[in-house]
């Protein structure tokens, strides 16, 4: 029987199964969300919340259900004004009494000015036009841009155009209050600021399984108000910085004083620590482009995230400071934070030797085997039709499976050290991993359990065990493991083909930087029945080439001894 499979794991010829139908959310779902967020927010981290956040979720209680539901589709909607005309929800109702409540619990408030720039938010250009008709003449034949220029010719007060919009076209106008409340809750419940609302999974819904791991106080996140109030300091400071970014004309006075102000920064935790340090990345880049070297070379300093080690010697290199672009380099070599940094120290490293030693610096040469194949074209796809190719020629199953394979072994092998209860892994209960997973701390937050785990595995039955390990955690959502490919019976000849040493010694660079290792395998796998009889074999078409992380995998491989090589492909009938 044929083993070539897809990398989205369905089997070449099996008929795939009809799509079910998606869920169909309740009308009021996300009030649902909101609460499920607010209780779990609760229950770890209820002595965080101030009293007036406090106050504010009281008042929210106390509303009636259409008040409620309102508020929360205020407050996801790009504001912050609101037209309530415009407000049309079936679950609500009429918005009036919803508005009223709003007003009335201090949640919402109504403007008693108008300005040109929200009148332009939040009305129509023949909206407009209708309000100035005898004002401005000629007004329905501007465009907006241009009407909106002649409004504010006017000099009319804010006030004014207030009276003017409600003699002659009342409009109830509301904007929410408190946003910043959600805006905790949101970062204490996912742990970052990039999710909100919107990003809230229902379990009850069928459409994922996510594994009962620990949430408890003594490993959340934010141990204290201060480390929650340092992530929302660097929030604050980076959308300043985006701000900047977007801007068509930036003031060039700007960026060194967010520089000087990512650098006052006091931070905490860890969980304020990654943003900062992408921030000050950014800035650091951005001084670089703009001729601030000794300023980008402070915030790279203070950065522990890559590029910053990278960029720092290269403003050297580029000061003209060889020496010490070295040494920065021969730290980084000596312990890199990435692999990316490590190839960029690598490349840089034979460069600054060659000039500060006088002595040519020989590239290092790939240590993998290449061969050539000619193979029928059937399907078109070159790895298929290789596949099927090698399985005539060598009469084992070859499978397609590319980055499913090794990442989804060391999933089951490690499944319970990858939802160990470690701080600040786990957030709320949809996670299909720790929040560090891919971060270059996994590893050694979590050294002494992975490495009891390896002296488990290297004297354990492996091919029961892994087998063991997806009947049991079978369907849970885990990054690392794909259902869709990896079945019990693959699970199983890999671990009885792929010998222990093999496994473990590309766990170990998986290990070291998750993000970027748990790309670039082999696209097919060749399994055997016996111990020791695979082959990884990385497939490239006429034109295509390796790419550089594809080349570390492979020359990783040889070094550990497994029968890894390329293959080029050319197609038989030319």
């Amino acid at each position: 029987m044929s083993g070539l499979i897809d990398p989205r794991g369905s089997e070449a010829l099996k008929p795939q199964p009809a799509k079910a139908a998606p869920p169909t959310l309740p009308p009021r779902y996300y009030l649902d969300n909101f609460q499920r967020l607010r209780e779990a927010v609760e229950l770890r981290y209820a002595d965080l919340l101030t009293d007036d956040e406090q106050a504010v979720l009281a008042a929210f209680d106390a509303l009636p259900a259409p008040a409620r539901c309102l508020y929360l589709r205020l407050l996801s909607r790009v504001g912050p004004w609101f037209r309530a005309s415009r407000l049309d929800y079936a679950e609500i109702g009429p918005p009036g009494p919803a508005v009223d409540a709003l007003v009335g619990a201090g949640l919402a408030v109504e403007p008693e000015t108008l300005s040109v720039e929200q009148l332009g938010q939040l009305f129509t250009r023949p909206e407009i036009a209708a309000l100035y008709a005898g004002v401005l003449p000629g007004a329905g034949r501007l465009a907006k841009g241009p009407l909106l220029e002649a409004v504010a010719a006017l000099g009319e007060d804010d006030d004014a155009r207030w009276a003017r919009l409600q003699a002659r076209a009342p409009e109830r106008v509301v904007a929410p209050l408190a946003m910043e409340v959600l805006e905790v809750l949101q970062l204490l419940f996912f742990g970052n600021r990039r999710q909100g609302l919107l990003d809230f999974v229902l379990s009850d819904l069928g459409v994922a399984r996510y594994y009962p791991y620990a949430l408890d106080r003594e490993t959340r996140l934010f141990p204290d108000r201060a480390g929650l109030e340092a992530v929302r300091a660097v929030g604050g400071l980076s959308d300043l910085y985006w701000q900047w970014r977007e801007d068509p004309e930036p003031d060039a006075a700007v960026l060194p004083a967010l520089a000087e102000a990512a650098l006052a920064l006091e931070v905490s935790g860890e969980a304020a620590q990654r943003p900062w340090w992408r921030l000050l990345n950014r800035l650091g880049r951005d001084c670089e482009r703009r001729g601030g070297g000794e300023l980008a070379l402070a915030l790279y300093a203070a950065s522990g995230r890559h590029p910053a080690r990278e960029r720092r010697a290269r403003v050297l290199e580029a000061s003209g400071e060889d020496a010490a672009a070295l040494e920065a380099v021969e730290a980084m070599l000596a312990a890199p934070w990435c692999e990316a940094e490590a190839a960029a120290a690598e490349r840089m490293a034979r460069r600054l030797r060659r000039r500060v030693h006088g002595r040519p610096q020989p590239r290092p040469r790939d240590r993998f085997a290449v061969a050539s194949l000619a193979v029928e074209r059937v399907t078109g796809s070159v790895e298929r039709d290789s596949a099927a190719a090698l399985e005539a020629r060598h009469g084992r199953p070859v499978y397609y499976l590319e980055n499913t394979l090794f990442p989804g072994l060391f999933g089951l092998a490690f499944w319970e050290q990858l939802f160990a209860p470690v701080p600040g892994a786990f957030h709320h209960p949809y996670q299909a991993g720790p929040a560090d997973a891919f971060s270059a701390s996994f590893r050694e937050r979590r050294r002494a359990a992975i490495d009891r785990r390896l002296e488990e595995l290297a004297a354990a039955d492996l091919p029961a065990l892994l087998a063991a390990a997806w009947r049991r955690y079978h369907g849970y959502q885990c990054h690392w493991v794909d259902w869709r490919v990896l079945d019990e019976a693959l699970v199983h000849r890999a671990a009885r083909c792929i010998p222990f040493d093999h496994l473990a010694g590309t766990w170990e660079r998986l290990l070291f930087d998750p993000a970027d290792n748990r790309r670039g395998f082999p696209d097919l796998v060749a399994l055997g029945e016996a111990p020791g009889d695979y082959a990884l074999y990385e497939v490239k078409g006429p034109g295509d080439a390796l790419q550089e992380h594809q080349r570390r995998w492979l020359n990783h491989f040889a070094c550990l001894g497994m029968p890894a090589s390329v293959l080029q492909v050319s197609w038989a009938d030319g």
